[in-house]
């Protein structure tokens, strides 16, 4: 009844651009909370089909310079000590593995992030579609890391074996390590793979979220277009 009172107040005593200014902190008029999270939902399905797909590829990590993989710090000095000596063939090689162990764990934990998506509430909805251009993005993120590390660990662990990294690897700190005037290095090469994949997986789900918030050709459905108007509204 307040809310009728103030929608005849402004009718009757507000100018056309009071009326727009005032209506725009109204964005909710039209769209449902349940058809915001919907449309934030499909935004994140996109973005996995679209962009983590191509993660899936061969070189999807390693030819993607916003998500390749390179060396961890401690075996920074592997590769240049390697390459010193005249092995950058090897470490070349190494560097490539740890890529397409990401690319294989990227195939079979895909559904993982799909079943995340789908745990948005349209609580949350309202506020991540007037956030950030990443806000969908930051909160999938807070909400599932933790719980997609502990899946997607045994995954890439499984996917170093398939690939030979293991055994590449092996090779190369065995080789650094006889090396005189080198200090042992023992990385655990899973856990670091594990996190490089993740924010690989994060940064293209980013990036489709961008483009869906930012060009209205993106916006490929009809719920697309009706929720990210009202983002469009705010600002």
């Amino acid at each position: 009844m307040k809310k009728l009172c103030l929608i005849l107040s402004i009718l009757l005593f507000s100018s056309c651009a009071e009326l727009q200014e005032i209506a725009s902190q109204y964005p909710q008029v039209g769209v449902s909370n349940t058809e915001i999270a919907s449309g934030l939902r499909e935004a994140l399905d996109m973005g996995i089909e679209k962009q983590v797909t191509k993660l899936t590829k061969e070189n999807g990590f390693y030819s993607n310079e916003l998500v390749r993989i390179t060396l961890p710090t401690e075996l920074q000095k592997v590769d240049e000590t390697l390459r010193d000596v005249g092995l950058g063939a090897l470490a070349d090689e190494g560097l490539k593995v740890l890529n397409r162990a990401a690319e294989e764990a990227v195939k079979e934990a895909t559904p993982i992030f799909v079943n995340a998506v789908k745990e948005i509430t349209f609580n949350d909805a309202r506020d991540i579609l007037l956030g950030q251009n990443d806000a969908a993005t930051l909160y999938l993120t807070s909400k599932t890391e933790e719980p997609l590390y502990s899946n997607f660990n045994p995954v890439v662990t499984n996917s170093l074996e398939k690939v030979g990294a293991t055994r590449v690897w092996g090779d190369i700190i065995n080789r650094y390590n006889s090396l005189p005037l080198t200090n042992n290095v023992n990385p655990d090469l899973a856990d670091y793979v594990t996190k490089e994949a993740l924010e690989g997986v994060y940064t293209m789900i980013a990036i489709e979220e961008k483009e869906i918030r930012e060009k209205v050709s993106a916006r490929t459905t009809g719920l697309l277009k009706r929720v990210f108007a009202l983002q469009d509204r705010q600002y």
